[in-house]
């Protein structure tokens, strides 16, 4: 299923979408701040597709104008979280490549899936999660209407091999629904 927005459309990664998703996922800049290591190469960035990306409510973020994969946004219901949630919570993650920074495409990419988990999927609460100094990501969540929940100091990071401090923000469905009223 596509979702489409002013700007994007979010659907399923292919995995054509491997040069493309190597492309970006391949700058320092962007991995290990969010919590994975750059991409090696366009095969490696094949079998990301495979075994992560093509996991249900993951969607590539593409431009309109020409359907190319630039980012990634997916959510992860209940026990497919890495937080401990049940099944009527999730959790949104998101990343896009450098030359799209700062043009507002995550919180609009986020928004659509905001609107996915409480409107179609009748989710209760929606969590997100940055690492400290992503500036950038917590920014976005912010610009989302995501609330400071709590952090979790010196957690051991296995993508990365090594320990972080996470800040977890959180919506809820009535937060959300009162943000809607007021638009």
């Amino acid at each position: 299923m596509d979702l489409v927005t002013a700007r994007l459309i979010l659907r399923p990664w292919r995995e054509a979408d491997a040069p493309s998703l190597y492309e970006y996922a391949k700058d320092p800049a962007v991995g290990p701040i969010a919590g994975w290591p750059p991409h090696t190469s366009v095969e490696n960035s094949r079998e990301i597709i495979r075994t992560v990306l093509s996991a249900p409510e993951t969607y590539a973020v593409c431009l309109k104008e020409d359907n190319r994969a630039i980012g990634s946004v997916g959510l992860m219901i209940g026990s497919r979280s890495n937080l401990d949630l049940p099944e009527t919570e999730g959790e949104i993650g998101y990343w896009i490549g450098v030359p799209f920074w700062g043009r507002g495409l995550i919180p609009e990419a986020v928004n659509e899936l905001i609107r996915r988990a409480f409107a179609d999927l009748s989710l209760t609460t929606l969590w997100c999660g940055y690492f400290d100094g992503n500036e950038k990501s917590r920014r976005a969540q912010e610009k989302c209407g995501f609330i400071y929940h709590h952090t979790n100091k010196d957690v051991f990071w296995a993508l990365m091999n090594d320990v972080r401090t996470e800040h977890i923000t959180r919506l809820t469905k009535e937060e959300w629904e009162r943000s809607k009223r007021h638009e």
